[in-house]
């Protein structure tokens, strides 16, 4: 019998961080807190689903709430003269209220651009969930995604599954394409995964990257925050 393990739980603590961090929090709202964090990440989920959103980090301290968005697409998010972002955080603190009313932290927003989107498993996804939603026929997507991502120097591996009714057949079945090497029981690998949906009229399609970026070890993690761009965008 086999375990299979999410790539990115597997190596929390070890070469990941936690993607909720909460500071002075306190254990007594610990149910709540955990029902916010999955209210904001449904509705960015929804609401920025066309803007190649890689990933959502929330921060909590006594004051503020404050929500990382990693995004490839940070024109659109921001908007003109940041019009967009101020809305965007009044959705979202019409969201935190209404999911924990007595929750008085000031909400902020962080827009962090990703630089190689290639290199972002949930980017990817996205990718390929668009393609399939345009009709496009499934193995020459996955094809072109591959290469596209094969193409970057830091990539040394990637495999994407599609599964449902491809090309509207009645059966449903699965579909593989894996270029390099994706060494998934190994800690120290930077593996980056991501599901995605793509909606069709004859069902739902499932998609599943997983991008191999070569080991990490000690004391790259600190040097490659250093190497990090300049601070984000605020609202």
């Amino acid at each position: 019998m086999t375990h299979t393990v999410h790539p990115y739980a597997h190596r929390l603590g070890i070469i990941r961080d936690w993607k909720s961090r909460w500071f002075a929090a306190g254990k007594k709202n610990f149910r709540e807190n955990i029902r916010v964090d999955a209210a904001i990440r449904a509705f960015i989920a929804k609401r920025l689903r066309s803007m190649y959103i890689g990933n959502v980090e929330i921060e909590r301290t006594d004051s503020e709430l404050r929500i990382i968005i990693h995004t490839a697409r940070p024109g659109l998010v921001i908007g003109r003269s940041g019009e967009n972002a101020v809305k965007l955080r009044k959705q979202m603190g019409e969201v935190v209220h209404t999911a924990a009313p007595a929750d008085k932290r000031a909400v902020k927003i962080d827009i962090v651009e990703i630089r190689q989107a290639e290199t972002n498993a949930a980017v990817v996804a996205y990718m390929v969930a668009e393609g399939l939603e345009k009709r496009m026929p499934f193995r020459r997507i996955l094809k072109q995604t591959v290469e596209k991502v094969m193409a970057v120097r830091e990539v040394q591996g990637v495999r994407i599954v599609v599964s449902g009714r491809l090309g509207g057949a009645e059966m449903s079945r699965r579909e593989e394409i894996k270029r390099g090497r994706i060494p998934l029981q190994t800690f120290r690998a930077d593996i980056d995964f991501a599901t995605e949906k793509a909606y069709l009229p004859y069902g739902v399609i499932g998609v599943k990257v997983w991008i191999y970026q070569g080991n990490i070890y000690p004391g790259m993690e600190r040097r490659q925050a250093e190497a990090r761009p300049a601070a984000p965008a605020r609202a």
